[in-house]
C-alpha cells in the first residue's frame, strides 16, 4: 500500500431526501490511477465534485495530502479537472485556451511560452499552439482541455468521464494515451466512468459505486475475477449465475448441491462459504468450453442445446439453453477460426465444460 493523497472521511452527500453519497470511508494513493465506476445516479460524480469543492459534504471531510478541505474554495485546492465536453473556448486558439487558468500565476510571459510548449509536446500536439478551436478534432479537443488542466500542475487531476464524447475507436487510442501520460507524470488521476471496459483497461484500482454506496474496491483483475458480490460480479463484464447451497467443507475444496449444474466442487478460499449457506455459483462466459460429442467425463460438465449466436468481430458470444433454467447461458468464444459456422446450429446438442477454478461463489444476499 502506498501513501494516501485523498481521504474520505465519514463522507456523506444528500439532495433535500436524496442521498447520493452515503457514509463513505476509502483512501486513494499517491500517483496511483484511481477510478469510480457505476451506473448513472451511483454517486460517481458526486463524490468528484466534492474533491473539486464544487459540492459540500453534507457530513464528514474530505483530505488532499493531508489537509482537510471544507475550508478550502476550489481555486486553492491542489486539483484541477478535465470534464467530458471538454469546455475549449472558440475564441482563443490553443495556446490560449491552455494558458487560460495561468493568467494569476507570477509566471513571466518567457516562463508561461516554455510551460505551454513543455504541455503541448506532453500531450503530442508540438505545432498546434496558434490553430482555432474550430480547427481541432475531438481527440485534438481532448488533449488541450488535458493540457489546461496539467499546465497548473495539480497534486490529484479529475477526470469526469473525459473520453464520453469519443467515437470507439478513438476512445481506445486515447484510453492508452491518457494512462502513459499518467505513468509519465506520476500523480494521481482520479477517474469517473460508467465504461467497465475502460475502468478496466485504465485503473491501478476501481471503486465500484450503487445508489451512493462504495461496493467493492480492488484491482481490476480481482474485481473481474473475484468479485465479492453478484452487483460488482454482474457489473464488471457479464455473468452466468447459478443457485446453489454449500454442502460440504472439505480439506482444500467446497462442494456446491445446484438444481441446474448439479453437485459441483470448488477450490476452498479464506472467503469460501459454510455448510448449509445459499450461495450463487457464477461463471464468466469466456470460461465456458462448449464440446459438441459427449465426453467420457461428466465433472464440471452441463448438457444442453445450442441456441442464438451473436457474432461480434472479435469473438462471439453462443446462448445454450439448459433444461433446468429459464434463461439462456452465455457462453463467449475468441474467433480465433475464421468461421464458427459450425456451431452456429440451433438446437444441436452441446455440452458445456468448465475448470474448477472457474467458478466463483458469491452470497446469496
Amino acid at each position: 500500500m502506498g501513501e494516501a493523497i485523498i481521504l474520505f472521511s465519514d463522507i456523506s452527500k444528500h439532495f433535500g431526501q436524496v442521498i447520493a453519497v452515503a457514509n463513505t470511508n476509502f483512501e486513494i494513493y499517491r500517483g496511483e490511477f484511481f477510478s469510480l465506476l457505476g451506473p448513472s445516479g451511483c454517486g460517481k460524480t458526486t463524490l468528484l465534485r466534492m474533491v473539486a469543492g464544487f459540492e459540500a459534504p453534507t457530513t464528514g471531510e474530505i483530505f488532499i495530502d493531508g489537509q482537510p478541505m471544507s475550508a478550502t474554495p476550489p481555486n486553492h485546492r491542489p486539483v484541477n479537472i478535465v470534464f467530458q465536453n471538454y469546455a475549449i473556448f472558440p475564441h482563443l486558439d490553443v495556446r490560449g485556451n491552455i494558458a487560460f487558468g495561468m493568467r494569476k500565476s507570477g509566471l513571466s510571459r518567457a516562463e508561461l511560452d516554455q510551460r505551454i510548449d513543455e504541455v503541448l509536446e506532453l500531450i503530442k500536439l508540438p505545432g498546434y499552439g496558434s490553430r482555432g478551436a474550430d480547427e481541432l478534432s475531438g481527440g485534438q479537443r481532448q488533449r488541450v482541455a488535458l493540457a489546461r488542466a496539467l499546465i497548473k500542475q495539480p497534486k490529484v487531476l479529475l477526470l469526469d468521464e473525459p473520453l464520453g464524447a469519443l467515437d470507439k475507436k478513438l476512445r481506445e487510442q486515447m484510453q492508452i494515451e491518457l494512462r502513459q501520460l499518467q505513468q509519465q507524470l506520476g500523480i494521481t488521476f482520479l477517474f469517473v466512468t460508467h465504461d467497465q471496459e475502460e475502468a478496466l483497461t485504465l485503473s491501478d484500482r476501481i471503486a465500484v459505486m450503487s445508489d451512493g454506496h462504495v461496493m467493492e474496491i480492488a484491482s481490476p483483475a480481482e474485481l473481474y475475477e473475484s468479485p465479492g458480490s453478484r452487483f460488482v460480479a454482474d457489473f464488471i463484464g457479464s455473468m452466468n449465475f447459478f443457485e446453489g447451497e454449500v454442502s460440504c467443507r472439505e480439506t482444500s475444496t467446497v462442494r456446491v448441491t445446484t438444481r441446474v449444474l448439479g453437485e459441483i466442487e470448488v477450490p476452498l478460499t479464506t472467503a469460501s462459504p459454510t455448510t448449509g449457506e445459499r450461495v450463487w455459483v457464477a461463471i464468466r462466459p469466456e470460461k465456458l468450453q462448449p464440446v459438441f460429442s459427449e465426453p467420457q467425463s461428466r465433472t464440471n460438465t452441463v448438457v444442453g442445446q445450442m441456441g442464438p449466436s451473436a457474432y461480434l468481430g472479435d469473438r462471439s458470444h453462443f446462448y445454450v439453453h439448459l433444461t433446468q433454467r429459464e434463461e439462456p447461458v452465455l457462453v463467449a468464444l475468441q474467433n480465433l477460426e475464421r468461421s464458427l459456422d459450425h456451431l452456429r446450429r440451433p438446437n444441436q446438442p452441446v455440452w458445456l465444460q468448465w475448470a474448477d477454478d472457474a467458478v466463483v461463489l458469491l452470497p446469496r444476499d
